[in-house]
């Protein structure tokens, strides 16, 4: 087409007008075909793309309506301007019914055409921009509870409508209860894998020997407790997705062993001398900086390389406070529903103390609040009152001391003290869970059991 603005298809018996048609809308700058008949019309519109059809109604082969039938049936977003000779509003209304962009009457208008010609490619623009812009904001996705509107969630969407139709492999970043698993599932469940398996493991809460038995599966005898033969997660996921969990915390001795699945796409149960194919793809998650992890040694390079291919990177709440009303809203409504309670909304009071809080444990502990108000709350509204003691330390010291007593009534749990003091082993521990694990005296597993408790 060169420097021209468009294809326009003209279809007219008429060969003095189609010629004067064609003189005119190249001067205009379009690129422009000329046809008698409508036959000839559906023969090229299947052979070439057009922007535009012009089209008489009265031909002597197939007329116009047929070929507009015709032309919708195959591509039914082409615009198409029909023109007679015969001003009928029967005729009219036929071709407006049959899917015509408009209706003009010879002799033409040409200042009109002009303008008729330009809206209809307008339109057509703006169709295709539409689209484009629903498909990279994921308005055609299967969100799976993905709630919010602020720029750094479009812009993560944007990034997922583009990764989720591939099968690349996709490395997941971002601050525990941020909504890693969430964001797995969208790209699985957009993917050309959705009609198969989405397996989920948690890499941090099994011992070494129960993780490759987990993934890779086992023989009768393998190990002590192997009382029979097991097939492995990746085996179970064959043809879909394995979302890995906290892949920064598998340990050293595992990641060849998935870094060999990864480059063969094949895993030897424990026990056996034979391998079995898979066909899955895989999506990471980690609250971990891995390329430091790979500096000190943690973990392997090339493993880091091979995950993540496509690297998505979750923000946390605080940096997203513009979806904090609208998921407290979300979840108040889940839970009224839950509970079978009337509340309407939050109070103005609650909603300030919710923005202004800190939200270390990001969306999972903004739900735990939630849920936490809901089961407390008594009236329409969900006020302060109702809200945890940790989020309402904005409160101003003379609300404080009008609420003395509802917060004595409620005391400290021991749930809140020990949520509480497993927060600050991780703030203490950088997130690191293996350490946060060894400050608290207790094991990895028994910590992410409680963290799963208490919505961390």
């Amino acid at each position: 087409m060169g420097n021209t603005i468009g294809r326009i298809l003209v279809v007219d018996d008429d060969l003095a007008h189609s010629t004067t048609l064609k003189t005119l809308l190249s001067i205009w700058g379009y690129d422009v075909i000329c046809v008698e008949d409508g036959e000839d019309a559906v023969y090229f519109v299947k052979k070439t793309p057009f922007d535009l059809i012009l089209m008489d109604i009265k031909m002597i082969k197939i007329d116009g309506i047929e070929a507009l039938k015709r032309i919708k049936g195959y591509n039914p977003a082409i615009p198409i301007i029909m023109m007679t000779a015969y001003s009928s509003v029967e005729s009219a209304v036929e071709a407006l019914k049959a899917g015509a962009y408009d209706y003009l009457i010879k002799p033409l208008d040409f200042d009109a055409l002009r303008l008729n010609i330009q809206r209809a490619l307008e339109h057509l623009e703006l169709k295709k921009e539409n689209k484009r812009l629903k498909q990279s904001l994921g308005e055609n996705f299967d969100f799976n509870n993905i709630i919010g509107k602020s720029e750094s969630i479009k812009k993560l969407l944007e990034k997922v409508a583009m990764v989720a139709p591939s099968d690349a492999n996709v490395l997941i970043t971002g601050e525990s209860g941020t909504g890693k698993e969430l964001i797995a599932r969208a790209i699985h469940l957009n993917s050309n894998r959705k009609q198969g398996p989405f397996i989920t493991v948690n890499c941090a809460a099994l011992t070494e020997t129960l993780l490759e038995s987990e993934l890779f599966g086992h023989e009768k005898g393998a190990f002590t407790g192997a009382d029979k033969r097991r097939e492995g997660r990746f085996v179970g996921a064959n043809n879909g997705t394995i979302f890995l969990d906290e892949i920064g915390e598998m340990p050293m001795s595992m990641q060849p062993k998935l870094l060999r699945v990864i480059q063969e796409k094949e895993v030897q149960p424990l026990g056996s001398d034979k391998t079995v194919k898979v066909d899955v793809r895989i999506i990471a998650a980690t609250n971990r900086d891995l390329e430091d992890e790979v500096i000190k040694g943690n973990f392997r390079e090339d493993l880091f390389y091979r995950l993540n291919v496509v690297n998505l990177h979750m923000p946390s709440l605080r940096d997203r406070r513009d979806d904090i009303p609208i998921l407290a809203n979300y979840f108040l409504k889940l839970y009224a529903e839950k509970n079978k309670k009337q509340i309407k909304g939050i109070t103005p009071r609650a909603m300030d103390l919710l923005l202004k809080h800190n939200w270390p444990g990001n969306v999972r502990e903004l739900e735990n609040a939630m849920e936490h108000a809901v089961v407390l709350s008594t009236g329409e509204y969900i006020s302060e009152k109702e809200l945890p003691l940790r989020i309402r330390k904005n409160l101003q010291p003379n609300i404080i001391e009008e609420d003395a007593k509802t917060a004595r009534d409620q005391a400290i749990s021991l749930d809140e003290i020990e949520k509480q003091a497993i927060i600050r082993a991780l703030k203490i521990a950088g997130g690191n869970k293996s350490e946060a694990a060894r400050i608290l005296k207790i094991n990895r597993r028994t910590l992410y059991l409680k963290m799963g408790k208490y919505g961390i």
